[in-house]
């Protein structure tokens, strides 16, 4: 086997110290903008869920009287699609009134 010398480029000094501090910039800035972005993630969540959360639910209380034919169940169809189920004429919380 031949003894085959192995050559090694030298870098100057100040390009190797150029590189170094180019390279902790870069790591810098690219912490800042990860810094930034969970930042603003935080921040959009927290406008969102006030937001959301301001508005109350409001229930109103509407009373309808309707009538049913004979001793049969009023059933109200509400404006939203809701039926409203009633009570027969003839009884009241299960007793008859005469």
């Amino acid at each position: 086997m031949e003894n085959k010398e192995q050559h090694v480029q030298v870098i100057p000094y100040v390009v190797y110290r150029d590189s170094l501090a180019h390279n902790r910039w870069l790591v810098k800035g690219l912490v800042i903008a990860l810094v930034i972005a969970i930042v603003l993630i935080f921040a959009s969540n927290a406008i969102w869920a006030y937001i959301w959360y301001q508005y109350d639910t409001v229930t109103e209380e509407t009373v309808t009287t309707v009538d049913s034919e004979g001793e049969g169940i009023a059933n109200y169809t509400g404006g939203d699609g809701g039926v409203i189920y009633g009570e027969g004429n003839g009884t009241q919380d299960g007793q008859d009134t005469d």
